[in-house]
């Protein structure tokens, strides 16, 4: 029955009587225009919503795996996690990660290449002169500018030299470059931070903005340059390991948990997570977005709907004697039916383009408005699976009224008052 029902109405649709009840339905809406748009307004809402929440969701996911692409390949994150400590059981005697364990997951570890211990020390002023900007002085060693894909545009990366002996060098972002030195080149000038001068010695490549943060306004200096002369032990906040082969981080990460949790008493004080878990948990946040704002999208959508079957039953009582004449002078069943569906999806169809592309304009207007950093792009199929759907809305909330006006009685039409 549902098949002889879907094959009748694309028959309907494709016959020749569809062009001129499209004719037809265009000239209603335009004699009708404030309720047209009315009526289509929910429609119109609905597609607008789907295609800004596809271009939001899929330049957020993009941005995300760039920004983890530019942070560099085959990373697995360690951190010290307090938190994780208070869900186990007993006490752990460790209050910090430290360079012993990096140098363990680096001698214990066997599918991991290259590690990189951190200590970031955010807001920390930088002072030339009279001039001082804010931004993160981290200690790391040499291998950071592998593990990060740091590249240098003047001078050079601290050395393992530099490391051994203190030295008191960096290696700056841009943003640090342009507010302490506009106007001059920065290598081999002093730069001030908390109570310790460095010499510049690198400036790094203009990144951008990623995640929220701004690399460029990073100051590198050697670790053991931090934990001797700033911060008094060999504490570190953060410790990067990379990967010898891809498809081994995830096998990597387990083992570098292992290795921890034996130094540190089985106690989880720290949190190990690899790019493709980050990347995971990423898309289950975007994806319980995507379901909330389809939420809203389907319900703009119905009420959409339900706004075109009220005014397509309200067009069936002002047009009743128009549909008496019409089968008065051999207008079959079909014929009527046809014309209040093309109506009902032509009020939707057209709703579902202006949709279209108001929802093009508002993610071009977000692009703009983060200035690049979440570029918004909006699939074809999804623009055109929108319009589709919309379309359908359409036909589906018009078949009562267009089924209604088909089996009126045209004696009794022509006598409606």
């Amino acid at each position: 029955m549902r098949g002889r029902l879907l094959s009748m109405l694309v028959r309907l649709l494709t016959g020749a009587g569809f062009f001129q009840s499209l004719r037809i339905a265009l000239g209603c809406l335009v004699s009708n225009k404030l309720r047209s748009i009315l009526t289509m307004l929910g429609v119109i809402i609905g597609v607008t919503s789907v295609i800004v929440m596809v271009s939001i969701i899929g330049g957020a996911r993009d941005q995300v795996v760039k920004e983890f692409e530019e942070m560099g390949s085959r990373l697995v994150i360690i951190f010290f996690s307090p938190e994780e400590r208070k869900k186990g059981e007993g006490k752990s005697h460790v209050e910090f990660l430290d360079n012993d364990d990096a140098d363990a997951i680096r001698r214990g570890c066997s599918l991991v290449s290259e590690v990189s211990p951190e200590m970031p020390m955010s807001d920390t002023t930088f002072q030339v002169g009279g001039e001082e900007v804010k931004g993160t002085l981290t200690g790391c060693q040499p291998e950071y500018a592998r593990l990060h894909n740091v590249k240098l545009q003047a001078g050079r990366f601290f050395s393992r030299a530099d490391y051994g002996s203190w030295n008191k060098v960096c290696i700056i972002g841009t943003t640090i470059k342009e507010k302490l030195w506009p106007d001059r080149d920065p290598i081999g000038q002093t730069l001030h931070a908390r109570g310790e001068s460095f010499i510049v010695i690198g400036l790094a490549e203009k990144k951008g903005r990623t995640m929220g943060e701004d690399p460029d306004k990073i100051v590198l200096a050697p670790l053991t340059t931090l934990q001797k002369r700033v911060s008094g032990d060999e504490r570190v906040w953060v410790i990067w390991a990379q990967t010898k082969r891809v498809e081994q981080t995830e096998e990597a990460a387990d083992q570098i948990w292992a290795l921890l949790m034996r130094r540190h008493g089985n106690q989880p004080d720290f949190t190990v997570d690899s790019q493709s878990r980050i990347l995971q948990a990423v898309d289950k946040i975007l994806a319980i977005f995507a379901l909330v704002f389809g939420g809203v999208a389907g319900l703009a959508l119905l009420v959409g709907g339900i706004g075109i079957m009220n005014i397509m039953l309200v067009s069936v009582t002002e047009r009743t004697r128009e549909i008496g004449l019409r089968k008065a002078v051999g207008a079959k069943r079909r014929h009527i039916l046809v014309q209040f569906l093309t109506e009902s999806m032509t009020l939707s169809g057209v709703g579902g383009l202006i949709g279209v592309g108001c929802g093009y304009g508002v993610s071009r207007i977000v692009d703009i408005a983060s200035k690049g950093n979440m570029h918004t792009q909006v699939p074809l199929f999804v623009s055109i699976g929108a319009f589709c759907f919309a379309c359908s809305v359409g036909v589906f909330f018009g078949i009562y009224p267009a089924y209604r006006a088909a089996k009126l009685d045209p004696i009794q039409a022509l006598r409606h008052e």
